[in-house]
């Protein structure tokens, strides 16, 4: 790693690029007001070029930009990727670490033909048999990482225990002042439940857990995932991603229909003045856009995904993520971890 962190963005992925991500670039220029950090930007050089000028940021010392001849599209899948994508700006923003002394890299691109392309340029750690795709949600007490969210739809369980370990590394990068505490996302919390894979892994997770690498709290049920007992939950990709679209769409239900029924009648758009500050408050802890960005783990190097149709708030969000995962040193704990 350089002495400034070096994070690489694909400028041209995901919906409204490049403008959002220059314009998350811009907000993340202005929130961090330190001068460790180098933003590479691939893509379109004169497209990316007149927003830097619009969002008055061009020829800023802390950006680099490289011109890419292409830009993988949501219809590309991972087969044209492998054919076509070279010199794409997600495969530039992605090598960089191994050609530019990139730390980490971001696209808010197609995730199939990212999770490849990653795969092909950055290789996975030899340890490591499957990756998987890890995300922040919030609970009571914080946040939570949650893996795999996708990227495996059958796991056995060492893929679990190798996501314990991976997983706890990087809520320790991300929250350095607190525990990382481990569950396995199950139909109960008795240990007799589960299918066996769920069973074995628990008991080697019982056994990684005496290493102090993380604390195993065994089962966690999906109603409790938001407690925060627990801040590390590992299941495989099917379980996962059917969770992450069941609580998107929960909480997309609680706020529309809340917005719906306050502004019903005169009455309640009257209340609104007595519980605005509450509302406000109530919006923002449950705004996607907070805790955008899932991180490809089980890779020799970070690898950060925007949802596609954030805006520039949302891809702030994840670049700040990026920071944050190098700053707290992901690779390094995440070997650490492995090799106990």
């Amino acid at each position: 790693m350089t002495n400034k962190i070096v994070i690489s963005i694909d400028a041209m992925g995901g919906e409204n690029a490049p403008a959002k991500c220059i314009e998350g670039v811009a907000l993340f220029i202005k929130k961090n007001k330190s001068n460790d950090f180098i933003i590479q930007l691939h893509g379109e050089e004169e497209n990316i070029i007149s927003e830097l000028k619009k969002n008055n940021i061009y020829k800023h010392d802390q950006i680099e930009i490289f011109k890419a001849s292409s830009v993988v599209s949501d219809e590309d899948t991972p087969l044209t990727a492998i054919k076509n994508s070279k010199d794409s700006s997600m495969w530039n923003a992605i090598e960089a670490q191994t050609k530019k002394n990139a730390d980490i890299s971001l696209s808010a691109g197609n995730t199939g033909v990212m999770l490849v392309i990653s795969r092909m340029i950055l290789k996975m750690i030899d340890s490591v048999k499957k990756p998987a795709l890890a995300a922040l949600w919030p609970n009571e007490k914080g946040f939570n990482v949650v893996l795999d969210l996708g990227a495996n739809v059958e796991c056995d369980e060492n893929n679990l225990v190798e996501f314990a370990e991976m997983g706890a590394a990087l809520f320790k990068s991300i929250f350095p002042n607190e525990e990382p505490k481990t569950a396995l996302l199950n139909i109960g919390s008795e240990e007799m439940k589960g299918t066996e894979t769920l069973k074995k892994a628990f008991q080697k997770l019982d056994i990684v857990s005496q290493k102090n690498i993380f604390k195993f709290n065994g089962y966690i049920e999906p109603n409790k995932i938001t407690y925060g007992e627990s801040n590390v939950i590992v299941t495989d990709g099917f379980t996962g991603n059917i969770s992450l679209k069941t609580a998107e769409g929960t909480a997309k239900f609680i706020t529309d229909n809340l917005k719906k029924y306050l502004l019903s009648s005169w009455l309640s758009k009257f209340s609104l003045i007595f519980s605005y500050f509450s509302l406000k408050k109530f919006k923002e802890r449950l705004d996607p856009r907070r805790f955008n960005g899932a991180i490809f783990l089980g890779l020799n190097g970070p690898v950060v995904k925007s949802h596609g149709a954030t805006d520039s708030l949302g891809f702030y969000y994840s670049i700040d993520l990026c920071y944050k995962i190098v700053r707290g040193d992901l690779m390094k704990k995440i070997k650490a971890n492995l090799n106990e």
